[in-house]
């Protein structure tokens, strides 16, 4: 992971061009780990604060906004799957989980649990880097122009605001979405009432340089799927054996 002086200055200069200066915290108990990380990332022109466990970590999240959480699975005290559901209710940061373990119900759960993202330890500090910006970037990418056509979706009774991503359910109670559920249901209320494949939906959701696998596809569909159960048993996302999705309600654009 050697990188020359001139090279990482450089790198630095076009990361901060295109606003990179994102404030990140890693929450793991290896100090070599959060060193390594944390360098790597501040030369890419990111803001970096680092914790070692659950109370640090509430001491970086109070001196202010954070937008991305870097955290470790294996942490003393409470485990990075509990950080990762209470960070999730509350709508914190978005997350990216690491874990020595690397096992893919591992990283079913931690997706389960409202995760962004999931990287296996040791990992690349450059695939990482990739990881943070691609999540970042669902975060907050410019609206497309098909939004000036219409800056909210409706269905079933349903709002999705592509504006201020926000989900209003039938009652108006606003249902929080990750910044991954946000976009597989923005794919999906965009394409309505056409089936879909996991690959597209992966395209579509998380990019094409992205190199998540399908099943964390089913997993986020799952999650989706009880956000968007309102009592009434309607069925909004069907499954269409051996091929894929479909958003089966119509949908209506609306300013």
């Amino acid at each position: 992971m050697e990188t020359s002086p001139t090279t990482a200055s450089s790198a630095a200069v076009a990361d901060t061009a295109k606003g990179a200066g994102a404030r990140i915290l890693i929450v793991d108990d290896d100090p070599g780990i959060r060193d390594v990380v944390s360098d790597f990332l501040v030369r890419h022109g990111y803001v970096v604060d680092t914790a070692q466990d659950a109370r640090t970590m509430e001491q970086a999240l109070a001196k202010g906004p954070v937008d991305l959480v870097v955290l470790d699975v294996m942490l003393p005290g409470e485990d990075g799957l509990a950080i990762c559901r209470r960070l999730a209710a509350q709508d914190g940061p978005a997350i990216i989980m690491l874990s020595a373990m690397g096992e893919e119900t591992d990283r079913i759960v931690g997706l389960e649990l409202g995760a962004d993202d999931y990287l296996p330890k040791p990992c690349n500090p450059r695939e990482l880097l990739a990881r943070v910006r691609a999540v970042l970037r669902r975060r907050t990418e410019p609206r497309s122009s098909d939004d000036t056509m219409g800056a909210a979706c409706e269905f079933a009774g349903w709002r999705l605001d592509l504006v201020r991503r926000e989900l209003r359910s039938p009652q108006s109670v606003v249902v929080n979405l990750s910044s991954g559920e946000f976009s597989l249901l923005r794919a999906f209320v965009e394409r309505p009432q056409r089936v879909l494949t996991r690959d597209q939906l992966l395209d579509l959701a998380r990019g094409r340089d992205s190199d998540a696998y399908d099943r964390a596809i089913d997993v986020q569909i799952s999650r989706l799927r009880r956000k968007l159960d309102d009592g009434g048993g309607g069925e909004l996302i069907r499954t269409i054996r051996s091929e894929g999705y479909m958003f089966t309600p119509k949908v209506t654009r609306t300013p």
